[in-house]
C-alpha cells in the first residue's frame, strides 16, 4: 500500500503547536484594506487557533 500523503493546501495554511493546538492565519487581511481601521488590521496580524471541533478534521488532513 502506498504512503499516505498530507493535504498540501492544508499543510501550507496550518501548523500544529507542541501543545497540540492548531495555529492558523486570520482572514480578511489580503485586500480592500483602506476601509478597515488600523486597530482591526493590527488584530488580524496575530495568529488564530482552531476550535477543537474543526481541529479534528484538519488533523486528519495533516496526518500528524
Amino acid at each position: 500500500m502506498p504512503k499516505m500523503k498530507s493535504h498540501r493546501g492544508s499543510a501550507k495554511r496550518f501548523k500544529i503547536k507542541k501543545s497540540g493546538v492548531i495555529k492558523r492565519a486570520k482572514a480578511y487581511k489580503s485586500h480592500i484594506l483602506n476601509k478597515k481601521t488600523q486597530k482591526r488590521k493590527r488584530k488580524l496580524r496575530k495568529a488564530g487557533y482552531l476550535v477543537p471541533s474543526n481541529a479534528k478534521n484538519i488533523r486528519k488532513m495533516l496526518l500528524k
